[in-house]
């Protein structure tokens, strides 16, 4: 259990970071800033899931969280979480772990780590 709340923790700060890469203080959603990490793979009226795969050393576009979203660690790995106002932030991801994301007007992740991360978002509409 506290295992889980530190990680949601991380995530929780996901929102919180901030950083120069990130130029626009509203970004688009995760799924259209950047199709090459994340895919959207299934949406209806109420729920997004979203899967995002980057590989070693990779960053993202400024994206946004804009709906209350559940993340799902796929794989064990390490992101750096930077947002529009500068601040970063290091996430170790632990497989198998779920947390909760806040609402994030922009961002973006860099995988710090040696291997690809991948993660599960699933959004409520």
């Amino acid at each position: 259990m506290i295992r889980a709340t530190a990680v949601a923790a991380s995530f929780a700060v996901l929102a919180a970071v901030s950083s120069s890469a990130v130029q626009a203080q509203w970004s688009p959603p995760s799924y259209q800033a950047d199709p090459a990490v994340y895919k959207l793979i299934f949406e209806d009226a109420r729920f997004r899931v979203i899967v995002a795969t980057w590989k070693p050393g990779q960053g993202d576009k400024p994206h946004a969280h804009l709906a209350p979203t559940v993340v799902y660690s796929l794989t064990n790995c390490i992101l750096k979480l930077t947002s529009a106002n500068g601040e970063t932030r290091i996430v170790k991801n632990r497989a198998g772990h779920a947390m909760s994301v806040p609402f994030t007007t922009s961002h973006v992740a860099q995988n710090i780590g040696p291997s690809a991360c991948r993660v599960l978002f699933v959004e409520n509409k």
